[in-house]
């Protein structure tokens, strides 16, 4: 069987994330793209347009010194629209480090990702790591 298109579409999102690919991504994005990160750290927040969307994917690579890895785990569908991908998350920054599952809901409009809204398995964790 083959994979639901809207699987295949977010997992060449985690593929050039992982790969640093910025245009790529982009052409994954609907222009209005959104992207929700939970928490109260200066990376949190809502991140409207590409151009917003890139330059805080940008922050992340810089803040973690490049040593940011995600894992893909799994992609869930609904057929309707929805993605759910599940994944690990490590990186290292100014001496803290932090290893983590995670999750992102995936919005598709089309043949394009128009929001993605950021679960995380510890908010805690993560606000005291990004602070």
């Amino acid at each position: 069987m083959a994979e639901h298109p809207h699987a295949t579409l977010v997992r060449k999102g985690y593929e050039a994330f992982t790969r640093g690919d910025m245009d790529a991504l982009r052409g994954l994005m609907t222009s209005d793209c959104t992207h929700h990160v939970p928490g109260s750290h200066p990376l949190s927040g809502d991140f409207k347009g590409q151009d917003a969307v890139i330059d805080m994917y940008g922050r992340l690579f810089e803040e973690t010194a490049g040593s940011m890895q995600v894992e893909l785990r799994s992609i869930l569908v609904d057929g309707r629209g929805h993605a759910v991908a599940v994944h690990r998350f490590r990186a290292e920054r100014q001496g803290k480090s932090i290893d983590e599952d995670g999750a992102i809901v995936f919005r598709v409009v089309g043949d394009k990702i128009s929001d993605l809204d950021e679960c995380i398995a510890d908010i805690d964790r993560s606000n005291a790591f990004w602070s």
